[in-house]
């Protein structure tokens, strides 16, 4: 796999460097490096309105085809977007699960009429979307969902409750996973809902987290309603279209997830170097791991998104979720090391954390959302490796 870039890729990064230049200045200039895990609420308003102005300027869903809203840019020309707006230390953006998950399920098995309603929203970042798939008792488990949505002439009514929803309280509609066939067991009988969140029906709860933010939710849904067309793919066939927009949470965007990584390691590397704890030995080993490991995701991520563009998915793609959540755990736990005492206590109370300290602490759940450790280690086993299946029950 040929990793350089071309003139025209060399081009474009400039480009994208200008805009850049040109436009985070003024109000923006001030929200720079601002959001991210584990602090999703800073300058939440100001990032909305910046995600609407790059917007209007063409930079949203980039890789998205041109007859969709996307501008329909190569694999590289999106990964140097992602490139140089980390460089740029550009605000975290807030229309995430909209423009890689939902929008790209919508391109590939929405209706035409879904399509037309709503990716041009998903493009301006006007509405935004949460993803309603862990439940108590069915997180990385998710065939064992047990909210229920049922037909009532021209619409569904849904009765039950997420968990571990990103976002839910800043979010306009849910993407639901939901079984919709009465009897029905794990893979079978369920259904892809997209679902308004302000009505009477659902309830928003923020989850109070160790890092003193409430990124997460739990959204109970009680008698919530969605009109009968916004079933994405057949219903009864949730199961397929859920994996899909899991297959797209390995797209590009993970490229984006890198690059913060990076600059978070380079903020550990530079107060190591501040206080002296870069020449300590072991500290500069694991530094210099750290890099390394860096380096070994990024060109694992860059072979398997080329797998995608050629129409393959191959099983690199069942490892990434392990790659990066052991990575970014083990450098929250060189940042306390290199922080020392320091990193023990807050710089203001009652209890507002560093960067450093928010890493540490958000880091913890790298593991366990989005697939715990153990899970994805069985899929692999069992889907990748053909080993036989764990035993249940």
């Amino acid at each position: 796999m040929d990793l350089t870039y071309s003139a025209a890729d060399e081009e474009f990064r400039d480009e994208v460097r200008q805009w850049l230049a040109d436009n985070l200045v003024g109000d923006f200039a001030a929200i720079r490096g601002r959001g991210g895990s584990g602090r999703e609420h800073e300058s939440y308003d100001e990032r909305v309105a910046w995600n609407q102005h790059m917007a209007k300027a063409g930079w949203t869903c980039l890789g998205w085809p041109v007859e969709h809203g996307g501008r329909g840019l190569s694999l590289f020309q999106q990964v140097i977007f992602h490139e140089e707006y980390a460089r740029a230390d550009a605000p975290a953006g807030v229309n995430h699960l909209g423009e890689e998950l939902l929008g790209p399920t919508l391109i590939a098995l929405g209706t035409d009429e879904q399509r037309a309603r709503f990716l041009p929203g998903i493009v301006a970042a006007t509405e935004l979307w949460c993803q309603g798939y862990s439940e108590p008792g069915a997180g990385s488990d998710l065939a064992g969902v047990r909210t229920r949505a049922r037909l009532e002439g021209d619409e569904w009514v849904i009765d039950g409750q997420k968990i571990w929803t990103s976002l839910a309280h800043n979010s306009d509609w849910c993407f639901v996973v939901a079984r919709t066939e009465p009897g029905s067991q794990r893979h079978a009988g369920l259904s892809y809902l997209l679902v308004p969140l302000d009505q009477p029906g659902v309830r928003v709860e923020p989850i109070l987290q160790l890092t003193g933010t409430s990124e997460f939710n739990e959204v109970f849904f009680d008698g919530a309603r969605t009109s009968a067309d916004l079933v994405v793919g057949a219903p009864g066939d949730g199961w397929r279209v859920a994996m899909a927009t899991l297959g797209f949470e390995r797209g590009v965007s993970t490229i984006a997830q890198q690059i913060g990584f990076a600059r978070e390691l380079e903020g550990v590397e530079e107060i190591a170097r501040a206080n002296g704890t870069w020449d300590d030995p072991v500290i500069a080993d694991r530094i210099a791991r750290a890099r390394m490991g860096l380096e070994v995701m990024r060109t694992h991520a860059l072979r398997t998104l080329s797998s995608y563009d050629s129409g393959s998915q191959g099983p690199e793609a069942s490892v990434s979720k392990l790659m990066w959540a052991r990575w970014h755990r083990d450098l929250g736990d060189l940042a306390m090391e290199v922080r020392g005492a320091s990193g023990l206590t807050v710089a203001e109370g009652p209890y507002e954390l560093d960067q450093e300290q928010s890493l540490y602490l958000f880091s913890r759940a790298d593991t366990i959302y989005g697939g715990s450790d153990e899970i994805q280690r069985n899929i692999i086993a069992e889907r990748v490796l053909g080993l036989p299946k764990e035993p249940r029950g």
